[in-house]
């Protein structure tokens, strides 16, 4: 029996995440817009008809960065029969199969978002979506739409992870709020990207693992480079520049 299935790309997502690093564990958690590049011969508007009636979608999409994989889904990657989720802090082990680990059999995920727009420019598809945790390049396999009365089940239990994570507050020191300021000047910084880069560091991207409070920690996000601190309650901003 063949143990294998080869999977097309339809698309490549093109998101502020340009590292894993600060990518929300899950996906609606913060509220970035994003959007799908098509390729042919999936580029073809009509094959959207009818997609602005579904306020949410389902994207089928391949863990391409993940060096414990394989990079390709015809071979078969390494096994974990259990994972360290990071919302039981990093230690306990479970199941592979119990958690949306990056680390499974076949490096697929699966995530839901909001449906925002369909654009064509010239050759090329793009849809645009919000609340996606996808890194930025990450291959589309499929796209399905999210259907409300079937796969919202108002008495679903999800074990360790069935409620939102606990966001921090986040202070920007003097040095970056003038920092934020003159990239705002310049247009590398606008309200909404600074927006969404809040709502990032509020829900802590740091290894569970990590809990060292002198520690500053760097992260990539859209044109920028975030330095921060994390203490028990609050994100510290230490730092922001331009990655142009």
């Amino acid at each position: 029996m063949n143990s294998s299935v080869v999977m097309p790309i339809i698309g490549y997502m093109s998101s502020p995440y340009r590292e894993k690093f600060g990518i929300p564990r899950q996906p609606n958690l913060v509220q970035v817009e994003s959007y799908i590049e098509m390729v042919e011969p999936y580029n073809d508007v009509l094959a959207f008809e009818g997609i602005e009636d579904f306020s949410h979608l389902w994207l089928l999409w391949q863990f391409h960065d993940n060096k414990n994989n394989t990079n390709t889904l015809n071979q078969e990657p390494k096994f974990r029969s259990q994972v360290r989720p990071p919302r039981l802090g990093g230690n306990q082990k479970v199941g592979v199969f119990a958690t949306r680990s990056m680390y499974r059999p076949s490096p697929i995920g699966l995530s839901v978002v909001r449906f925002v727009r369909v654009e064509k420019h010239g050759k090329s598809v793009r849809l645009y979506v919000t609340g996606s945790d996808l890194l930025n390049g990450t291959p589309i396999l499929d796209i399905k739409p999210y259907i409300q009365y079937s796969d919202a089940i108002a008495d679903s239990v999800s074990g360790y992870a069935q409620d939102e994570p606990i966001r921090k507050m986040v202070i920007w020191m003097e040095t970056a709020q003038l920092q934020q300021q003159y990239l705002l000047k310049l247009g590398i910084l606008n309200k909404k990207i600074l927006d969404e880069l809040e709502q990032v560091l509020s829900l802590d991207p740091r290894p569970a693992y990590q809990n060292d409070i002198e520690r500053v920690y760097g992260m990539c996000f859209a044109e920028l480079n975030i330095r921060f601190t994390v203490d028990e309650n609050n994100i510290t901003v230490i730092a922001v520049e331009s990655n142009q």
